[in-house]
């Protein structure tokens, strides 16, 4: 049997660890020296169509967010299932493998900065998930396959109370996924308080009310306060804000018209709240191009041309948005390069640790 003293002396210890965690509370400096990065929206093959969007998005960079849209299949003839990359819940066994697509394309990047141990820069990857249906069979299975790579990802102790946040282990990989809580139990919830979290969700939408005509609801999301979009506090699972531009631009990109002063001061409250919260942000997605030039992108998030997207990016650069989702991964790069060179020369003098 333990001693009684070193009884007392684990359970001083562990008391010590909650309060060093609690007065650190958010480590927004964790990912990228809280800077922004490309998020790489949709970073995966259409009904076999675009299959080296991984590849340009790991071409333009890093750090650097690929967002995956994950599905489950099963097959009929075997009734067994497995996690697939798919913009639809209706899948049909055509579709890549989270395995192969993403893990399996990713491994040099990961294994060359392991070699390289320079873990001031780690994550080099934020994975991104977007569920297309949070069935029980295609949530276990995800935990799985982080499970079987648990080495790559940057994880974090679960601790006794939800409003601790443990500090998270920095590694090549940091996973995130979104607010649902059916997520949250399998990710969250199911884990003994010691174990450790492999992925870490959004904060909760604020919710509009329903049955509001939808010319109301735009203009609503524009005019309700970062504070009240953004209420709840971070917890030791929920660590960003995921949010679209419909809380910047009142019908969001589809419906902007010129980027004026009152909108750039909106991006700025907006941010600057979720920061000041302790989340990271991310807004989605901000694309601009002619319809000639769509490579599978769609209308839903385009602003109608590069020069009003660019403006768009410039300013969330400016403002510090964590994630700038868009669709044009290469055309996006070479701005958060230049910014990078402007802003981060103190962080790269940093010692590795």
């Amino acid at each position: 049997m333990r001693p009684k003293s070193d009884s007392v002396f684990t359970l001083l210890l562990l008391g010590l660890s909650v309060l060093a965690a609690r007065a650190q509370g958010p480590d927004l400096d964790f990912l990228n020296h809280n800077q922004p990065l490309l998020d790489a929206h949709n970073c995966y093959p259409y009904e076999g169509h675009w299959n080296d969007r991984i590849q340009r998005a790991l071409a333009s960079g890093y750090p650097v967010s690929i967002e995956q849209d994950l599905a489950w299949y099963v097959d009929p003839a075997t009734g067994k299932g497995r996690v697939v990359v798919s913009h639809t819940s209706h899948t049909t066994g055509n579709e890549p493998t989270l395995e192969d697509y993403f893990f399996k394309q990713v491994r040099p990047v990961v294994e060359k900065a392991i070699a390289e141990n320079k873990r001031s820069q780690w994550p080099v990857i934020v994975l991104h998930f977007d569920f297309k249906d949070n069935q029980a069979p295609l949530l276990q299975a995800v935990w799985q396959i982080l499970g079987e790579h648990q080495d790559w990802l940057s994880t974090a102790v679960k601790t006794s109370d939800p409003a601790t946040l443990s500090p998270i282990d920095r590694k090549p990989i940091l996973v995130v996924t979104e607010e649902s809580d059916e997520q949250q139990k399998v990710f969250y919830d199911d884990l003994a308080i010691g174990e450790r979290l492999r992925l870490f969700g959004s904060a909760h939408e604020h919710a509009m009310p329903k049955g509001m005509p939808i010319e109301q609801l735009m203009h609503l999301a524009v005019s309700v306060t970062p504070e009240e979009l953004l209420s709840e506090a971070p917890t030791n699972y929920r660590r960003w804000w995921n949010s679209s531009w419909y809380t910047v631009e009142e019908g969001g990109e589809p419906r902007a018209g010129d980027w004026t002063p009152a909108d750039n001061m909106r991006l700025h409250a907006l941010v600057d709240h979720a920061h000041k919260m302790g989340y990271w942000v991310r807004f989605y997605a901000l694309d601009g191009f002619a319809p000639a030039d769509d490579q599978g992108w769609g209308s839903a998030y385009n602003f109608g041309s590069r020069e009003a997207v660019v403006l768009r990016w410039k300013a969330a650069i400016a403002a510090g948005v964590n994630f700038i989702a868009t669709n044009q991964y290469e055309a996006l790069a070479p701005y958060l390069k230049q910014e990078a060179k402007e802003l981060r020369p103190a962080a790269s003098a940093k010692s590795d640790k």
